[in-house]
């Protein structure tokens, strides 16, 4: 199960630019925002009522709260805006940016070095891109997992849900001790929602299982990660996930002889014993269509939460599964796919012996972004 990835799509887009790509710092332009954006504006004709950009006069800003690095979440989503660069598209960087007032201050240099497409790619952005995006109207903003919109404020989130509940399988499957240590940064919607899709399917296999949920304060920060991870596996956990930006909780709990997870990049060649599959998206086909989208003049400051069906999200090549996982695997997978398959589909119950969802009830998006309950099978506290 790789990654797709849309060749043609690149290959059309980049010949019809004309800009090399480049990338840059987070330190302010000489230029005037009013004046960068004056010169980049055409006529409010697209379906936002935004200015018309063509893909020469698209200049675009990506705001991180981590370095790159050469692993996990921030990783794989910057191969996507590599992808943009390697069309053409300029891209200017901001890296190691807090989830604070200082996030509108990067945006904001952003702008002043030209940008009119900005992309924040944290959840903790969301009040400060609503605030920028309110004092510049005519700049496009997108914000990944967020939930303010507005004219010019999209957001963007895959249904890695579906990928989580695949691992969920493979890690059901795979503990011997029917129990599986689950790490995560903060007790958001996104969070309890990932721990409970993994919990879900991994109860779909076995209905034994415990997922025993840490969270660590962080998306990132090696060395909690570590001791939670060795902690969970003292603990008895012989299987360990992470929803966290690296590789450290997986190679602390291999380095113990237990089964564990990647997320977003594969860690096989890191960990090839104990390693079992990573979530994964297509971030570089996603970037190169969004951006394709104000070209066309057809982006909206709506919601887009995209799955298996539109070609996202994806699993890394699996290993070290126990016998008859990849048929399990393919066959939800291919449920996710057709549509068939909806895991928030009732009855579910929580955690506290609870009906949550009844059994003639499925859970929309709006009770999916507000998810504040762990179902059965989890061991932790959601708030």
């Amino acid at each position: 199960m790789k990654l797709k990835k849309i060749a043609a799509l690149l290959s059309a887009c980049a010949l019809t630019l004309s800009l090399a790509a480049c990338g840059s710092g987070t330190g302010a332009a000489g230029s005037s925002a009013a004046s960068a954006l004056g010169s980049a504006s055409g006529a409010a004709s697209t379906a936002a009522g935004l200015p018309a950009l063509t893909a020469e006069k698209i200049h675009i800003g990506a705001v991180f709260n981590t370095e790159l690095g050469t692993e996990g979440f921030s990783y794989a989503l910057g191969q996507g805006f590599k992808a943009l660069e390697n069309a053409g598209y300029q891209v200017d960087y901001a890296f190691s940016i807090p989830e604070s007032a200082d996030c509108e201050v990067a945006i904001e240099n952003l702008i002043n070095q030209g940008c009119n497409v900005i992309y924040a790619t944290s959840y903790g952005y969301g009040e400060y891109v609503a605030n920028v995006a309110a004092r510049y109207p005519e700049v496009y903003f997108n914000h990944y997992s967020g939930s303010i919109n507005a004219d010019n404020l999209a957001t963007f989130f895959p249904k890695n849900f579906q990928s989580e509940y695949l691992c969920g399988i493979i890690a059901g499957m795979r503990t011997a001790s029917d129990q599986i240590g689950y790490l995560a940064s903060y007790p958001i919607p996104e969070c309890i929602r990932m721990v409970n899709a993994f919990t879900l399917g991994a109860r779909s296999v076995n209905p034994d299982v415990t997922v025993n949920v840490k969270w660590t304060g962080s998306w990132f920060d090696p060395a909690t990660e570590t001791a939670i991870a060795t902690e969970l596996v003292n603990s008895g956990s012989d299987v360990v996930i992470a929803y966290l930006d690296s590789l450290n909780a997986a190679i602390a709990a291999a380095n113990l002889g237990a089964y564990s997870f990647g997320y977003a990049t594969s860690g096989y060649e890191t960990i090839p014993e104990s390693f079992l599959a990573s979530p994964a998206c297509d971030w570089e086909s996603f970037f190169v269509n969004d951006v394709q989208r104000i070209v066309d003049g057809t982006w909206t400051g709506t919601n887009q939460w995209l799955g298996m069906q539109e070609g996202l999200v994806s699993l890394t090549e699996m290993y070290n599964l126990a016998d008859g996982t990849e048929e399990k695997v393919t066959e939800a997978e291919e449920g996710f796919k057709t549509g068939t398959l909806d895991i928030w589909t009732g009855p579910i119950s929580d955690n506290q012996g609870n009906e949550a969802v009844a059994g003639d009830q499925t859970l929309d998006q709006a009770a999916l972004f507000s998810m504040n309950w762990f179902v059965e099978g989890v061991n932790g506290s959601a708030s």
